[in-house]
């Protein structure tokens, strides 16, 4: 990260790199070509301009573009790019390498949010959720006068925070479950088997005992949370170390089969509120138990992702009714989350003793927390007081905004990041 550069250069060079990539990789690709009026590169920037801008519509950000940018392009084109297929497939291509850049780019910086698992070794963890926006302006009705909520599915990496697009569930026309996308999704992402081994970490809607087993072969497992009406035959208790720290609130851990497929049940009972779990998990049994109830915790921390969606980066509508333009919006809002995600963690990495000031208020509340459990005779896990992935603070996005505008240097940029951090507190 070559950090004279100004956070605009940056932006472009790395949309440059990913683009280079993306062709490097492929032998031969559908959707190269020489578009000299608003280049594909060009599209992507400004794709990722329009995500960081706080704007209301495609409109209103060509508008900001020449205003603040003097960046002279007709709505025609903009809005015919955005339609395009042959876009499309190109982005794919590229928010699949911006990611492996950005991954990367985290490894140096010695992040992994999962590197005391040593079971997990060898696995890319991802939890996976449904994310739904106001359907746009133009959406069709059905026959009974109604529109929904536009939708996708994302997949976040639990080692380092980064969004992954997963597909596009519903363009508002009809109200449409999430699971069957993400099902064909997956039997189209891996027809072939495997290297390397996939966890997902999905809610309940997503158990298909006989699909999930089928899925092992290509090295694809899930954690989920167990159905309440679920019947299942116990095959087998297993044993687990109720000495392990990892173990706490782990009341039982059995083999359990459905229509001849064996999977994993994991019974926890929080300390804190007594209240009980089962989760159904298809890895092998030499799991830890407390490894997957960890895991299917941390699975909400995507929740704070789709926060900065909303709230941050004001992806609350979408962009068009027509699915082209719904799966670049998806996966500009990844890569632009990403980058995002990249600033902090860069930032925080300047001096691990420092935190933003909004993670005092988790902090602070965990104190409450185990003042009043203690009180009660009971206490907070310590998986609680370990590191998280912490959602990104409001005050980094719109940095990065003011960095843009105001052209300064990632070496400002992330000064001024640095200095807006505070010594962590000792938790009592």
């Amino acid at each position: 990260m070559d950090q004279d550069l100004t956070m605009l250069e940056y932006i472009k060079q790395h949309c440059t790199e990913s683009m280079n990539n993306a062709l490097k990789s492929a032998r031969y690709t559908t959707w190269e070509r020489s578009c000299p009026e608003f280049p594909d590169v060009e599209f992507v920037i400004k794709g990722l301009l329009r995500c960081i801008t706080p704007v209301d519509s495609g409109r209103h950000f060509i508008q900001n573009m020449q205003e603040q940018y003097e960046s002279t392009f007709p709505h025609s084109t903009y809005f015919t790019a955005l339609h395009s297929r042959r876009r499309r497939d190109m982005l794919k291509a590229v928010s699949s390498e911006s990611y492996k850049i950005i991954c990367t780019l985290l490894e140096n910086l010695e992040i992994d949010y999962l590197k005391h698992f040593t079971e997990l070794d060898g696995y890319d963890i991802e939890a996976a959720d449904g994310h739904f926006v106001t359907h746009a302006c133009h959406t069709p009705k059905n026959a009974k006068g109604k529109v929904f909520a536009a939708g996708f599915i994302y997949a976040m990496n639990l080692r380092n925070g980064l969004l992954n697009p997963i597909c596009k569930v519903t363009n508002g026309t009809k109200r449409s479950h999430e699971i069957p996308c993400f099902r064909r999704w997956i039997e189209e992402e891996y027809k072939k088997n495997q290297i390397y081994k996939k966890l997902y970490v999905y809610d309940r809607a997503s158990i298909d005992y006989t699909w999930w087993d089928k899925q092992k072969k290509n090295n694809i497992y899930m954690i989920s949370v167990l159905k309440e009406n679920a019947v299942t035959s116990l095959v087998e208790v297993l044993d687990f170390d109720k000495n392990d720290e990892i173990n706490v609130g782990i009341v039982s851990y059995e083999l359990h089969c459905k229509d001849k497929k064996p999977f994993t049940i994991t019974t926890y009972k929080d300390p804190e509120t007594e209240k009980m779990f089962k989760f159904i998990s298809t890895l092998p049994v030499s799991f830890r138990p407390g490894v997957i109830a960890i895991l299917y915790y941390k699975r909400w921390t995507i929740e704070k992702a789709f926060n900065n969606s909303k709230s941050n980066l004001k992806e609350k509508k979408a962009w068009s009714s027509d699915n082209t333009p719904l799966d670049i919006q998806m996966r500009l809002t990844a890569i632009t989350y990403n980058l995002m995600r990249l600033f902090e963690e860069k930032s925080k990495k300047q001096d691990d003793s420092l935190i933003h000031p909004a993670e005092i208020k988790y902090i602070r509340d965990l104190e409450r927390r185990e003042k009043v459990a203690k009180a009660k005779g009971k206490f907070v896990n310590k998986i609680h007081f370990k590191q998280r992935i912490a959602r990104i603070s409001s005050s980094t996005i719109r940095s990065v905004n003011s960095a843009i505008l105001l052209n300064n240097s990632l070496r400002e940029f992330i000064r001024n990041l640095v200095a807006k951090l505070i010594v962590r507190p000792i938790l009592i």
